[in-house]
């Protein structure tokens, strides 16, 4: 590469660069054309696109006299080192150079640097500080099929920062595999050409596919994770493909540090003389390094063991086979419990091809997938972007910053999911991080800038008036990392990262301290404080331990209202009180991954508006009890009886009915014969709500139930001053939502009798409201008997004429005869035989020929003649 220092001109040998590399394709393209790019890259792993882009970027801005550094983004801090390195290898420059990179906690860069290699959290902490992005002239946003979040909000600043800014802005778009003409859409400034979509294909090698499952009905995961079984058969798995296949290194995916902790054990005393290596994110930077270099055939033979960092942006080398556990972790904001974690899950078809293609990347290779292939044709296509699935508290301060809380007038892929959303406006409102206009506060922009999740920076701030500067700050900073608890002891984790000291922690606590007034109390000697500074950031995960038999895992209690278990070896068993950091998710079920211990004092400080005080009454039998409970969040601290205020009785009241529903409190009592007049107009109501709608009023239990304020208050007093159920006129309550003026015709539309030819007045039987569906109306009844019908042609109805009536004609012994809504159909075709089978049986009643010319009556034909004579 040649550099001049003036003119700022940059020229890197591309042909050099891309030798060999089917990316190269993509040069001619990329250099040509005078305006600012909008480009969409389609290539697989393999194809160089992320060594060849940048600096053909880098060239196509040195050739148009533009000042300004390429930036380039990956998902993750490994790959963004490594592809640094890669490209200043090539060039035969030093890192840090003219080619360098930044991570959090990790950076080298100069003056020089024209490309620089970021992670795109790294990025968007850039965009926040400095929404113009000074000193940028391209941004390259590499492996965005992945949906990071992260990933999702720089492109949507990016995207808006290219048509805002006044000087212009290259901007590329990269993945393996995406939709391309979404991102290209998502990417076209208003009223501006499309965005160019460019591809190139890689050079495929042979990859052979087996298949090894759990023998018999054994499951991968239970309520705890991943099973005992699972993990050894995993690693038998690898051995016996080691021992099967001779040639190559085989790099094993599984989802997370503690599997492959599991792994790893049995593996290093399976495999003598093979190097077993894990590769995660905190592995530190001089291990990746060595893992990500080729070691050449005079050394052992490797299995590497990587999560999926290792799944798209990174090549292992000299990596022949492949073995898949098929898992996956993901984050997952649990709105309904109110609890974010992580969660195991199979991992996605996607997910699976693109790590089996790292087999077959530089020759022909091996998967091995541990699970079979229908249960690989039954996974979900994709993995779900991290916006449908994650906590979006820091997402939502991010964009409340840039302008726009819901991300409203902005290129996001896909909206924010309107739960998570408004949970995360909650959170920041409760932090003073937002207003009441969803807008940015002042200490929200204090903490947007922070290293940290928003709750964290509030913990700093709030934590260094207890604990001092540097405990607060080194607390944050471990619960920030992504190092893994031993038994969940966050205290254990901090005393190994102090004595250890790795860069990315000791940079954070840096920036911490320096945020923090210089007279901050320095810290106390309390045991309790760093589970104190834990409870700050996360007080609805203060949590208290239950009863737990012998021999189980101790099992707590969340100010969240659900329930977590600590891991069977965590050193934290015996604390009664404990502050949690972080939780992974099993179905039902909680783990504790992360957590420090706190006392009860400290645990109602730091949960602040948590706590509270409050009086409960409840209604049984017909009695009120009241009891004052104080509370920090859904854990019960303490409960007193205390007498029941007039108000709490009334609200203990309304409560009983709300839990059971007025149809079930009430029609257990022993006056039927008002019980039935309530159901009765309620029906009627019932079916005027479905056929006429507005102004008449739903009346279904869920309905009534929900609204008892509306009609039964002065009844919730009676209860409440003793008066028994059974004495309470529900009918003349459920009146008060009759709607005036329209009530004065709730007897013509909907009458409780019919007049029928022989004079009487029947009642009619209306279907409750709930009888009712989306498509039909359940018509109402009218039982009478057949005689009292004679010469009835019409067919009745109600409502107007909307509503049919169907009639139940009924024996002299007022058992069903026949059921029918067409009386000149019945008396024509039905009524014949049923006078056949019935007059012998009932002689002393009608049964004409005729019966359309007969009269209808409800006497006996003695009581005809006697009335003729």
């Amino acid at each position: 590469m040649k550099h001049e220092s003036s003119g700022t001109k940059a020229r890197f040998d591309l042909e050099v660069i891309g030798a060999g590399l089917p990316a190269a394709d993509l040069t001619g393209p990329l250099l040509a054309g005078e305006s600012a790019l909008r480009t969409v890259v389609v290539a697989p792993p393999g194809t160089g696109k992320t060594t060849i882009v940048p600096p053909t970027v880098a060239n196509r801005l040195a050739s148009q006299g533009r000042s300004g550094k390429v930036v380039v983004t990956q998902p993750r801090r490994m790959a963004a080192r490594a592809a640094a390195r890669r490209l200043a290898q090539l060039t035969g420059t030093r890192l840090g150079a003219e080619v360098g990179y930044a991570v959090r906690g990790d950076q080298q860069t100069s003056k020089a640097t024209v490309v620089e290699f970021v992670t795109t959290g790294v990025l968007l902490r850039r965009l926040i500080r400095d929404p113009e992005a000074s000193g940028i002239a391209a941004i390259v946003l590499d492996e965005v099929h992945e949906r990071h979040l992260d990933t999702d909000l720089t492109f949507a600043m990016v995207q808006q920062l290219g048509q805002l800014r006044d000087a212009p802005l290259d901007i590329v778009v990269m993945s393996a595999t995406l939709d391309a003409k979404l991102w290209a859409g998502l990417l076209t400034d208003d009223g501006e050409a499309a965005a160019d979509i460019l591809s190139v294909a890689a050079a495929t090698y042979p990859l052979r596919v087996q298949w090894a499952p759990l023998p018999g009905n054994q499951r991968g995961l239970d309520a705890r994770g991943v099973t005992d079984t699972f993990i050894t058969h995993l690693a038998d798995t690898v051995v016996s493909t080691v021992e099967r296949e001779p040639d190559g290194d085989v790099l094993v995916f599984l989802p997370g540090a503690r599997e492959i902790d599991r792994v790893a054990q049995r593996l290093s005393q399976q495999l003598p003389g093979v190097e077993v290596l894990p590769l995660l994110g905190s592995t530190p930077a001089a291990e990746q390094d060595r893992i990500l270099q080729p070691h050449g055939e005079q050394q052992p033979r490797r299995v590497v063991l990587a999560t999926n960092v290792a799944e798209s942006a990174l090549t292992v080398p000299e990596v022949r086979i492949v073995v898949d556990a098929g898992l996956d972790r993901q984050s997952r904001l649990d709105t309904i419990r109110g609890v974010a974690g992580l969660v195991t899950v199979g991992a996605a078809k996607s997910s699976m091809v693109q790590r089996g293609g790292r087999a077959a990347r530089q020759a022909p290779g091996l998967v091995v997938r541990c699970v079979s292939d229908a249960e690989f044709a039954a996974r979900p296509a994709h993995r779900p972007a991290e916006i449908r699935t994650a906590d979006l508290t820091q997402a939502v301060l991010d964009l409340a910053y840039w302008g726009a809380a819901d991300g409203a007038g902005m290129a996001l892929p896909e909206p924010l999911p309107e739960r998570a959303y408004t949970t995360a406006v909650d959170t920041l409102t409760q932090l003073g991080a937002l207003d009441d206009q969803h807008r940015v506060t002042p200490l929200g922009r204090k903490l947007a800038d922070l290293p940290v999740d928003p709750r964290l920076g509030r913990a700093l701030y709030d934590g260094a008036e207890f604990a001092g500067a540097q405990l607060t700050a080194e607390t944050v900073a471990t619960l920030s990392s992504d190092q893994r608890a031993p038994g969940a002891d966050l205290t254990a984790l901090l005393r190994r990262l102090r004595s250890e000291r790795p860069q990315p922690w000791t940079s954070d606590i840096a920036r911490l301290r320096r945020v923090l007034p210089s007279d901050a109390t320095e810290p106390s000697r309390d045991p309790l404080q760093i589970g104190m500074i834990t409870a700050l950031a996360y007080p609805t995960q203060i949590a208290r331990r239950r009863g737990t038999a012998t021999g189980q895992a101790a099992e707590y209690h969340l100010a969240s209202g659900t329930a977590a278990s600590l891991p069977r070896e965590s050193s934290l068993q015996g604390c009664e009180w404990l502050a949690i950091a972080q939780l992974t998710l099993h179905g039902n079920r909680a783990i504790i991954r992360s957590a420090a211990e706190l006392d009860q004092d400290h645990a109602e400080l730091a949960a602040g508006p948590l706590v509270t005080t409050q009086t409960e009454a409840k209604f049984v039998d017909g009695k009120v009890s009241a009891r004052s409970i104080h509370r920090l969040g859904a854990i019960e601290l303490s409960s007193t009886p205390v007498k029941p205020t007039s108000e709490h009785t009334k609200a203990a009241v309304a409560a009983a009915i709300r839990e059971r529903g007025v149809l079930d409190f009430f029609a257990v009592e022993n006056n039927p014969k008002r019980y039935a007049e309530f159901e009765n107009l309620r029906g009627r109501l019932g079916i005027l709500h479905k056929v006429i709608g507005a102004p008449w009023p739903e009346v279904t239990d869920s309905a009534l139930t929900q609204h008892l304020d509306d009609w039964l208050d002065p009844e919730i007093e009676q209860l409440a001053s003793g008066t028994h159920r059974d004495r309470l006129d529900l009918t003349a309550a459920l009146r008060r939502l009759l709607p005036w003026p329209d009530a004065a015709r709730l007897d013509e539309l909907v009458p409780e009798r019919l007049q029928v030819p022989s004079g009487s007045h029947m009642r009619i039987d209306w279907p409750a409201p709930e009888e009712h569906n989306d498509d039909d109306v359940a018509p109402p009844v009218l039982a009478v008997k057949l005689q009292e019908c004679f010469g009835w042609t019409g067919s009745p109805t109600t409502v107007d004429g909307r509503v049919p009536v169907i009639l139940h004609l009924l024996s002299p012994a007022q058992r069903p005869l026949a059921i029918t809504r067409d009386l000149a159909n019945f008396w024509a075709n039905v009524y014949p035989q049923v006078r056949a089978e019935n007059r012998g049986r009932y002689v002393k009643h009608p049964w004409p020929e005729d019966p359309i010319g007969a009269v209808a009556t409800a006497k006996t034909n003695r009581a005809l003649r006697n009335q003729r004579d």
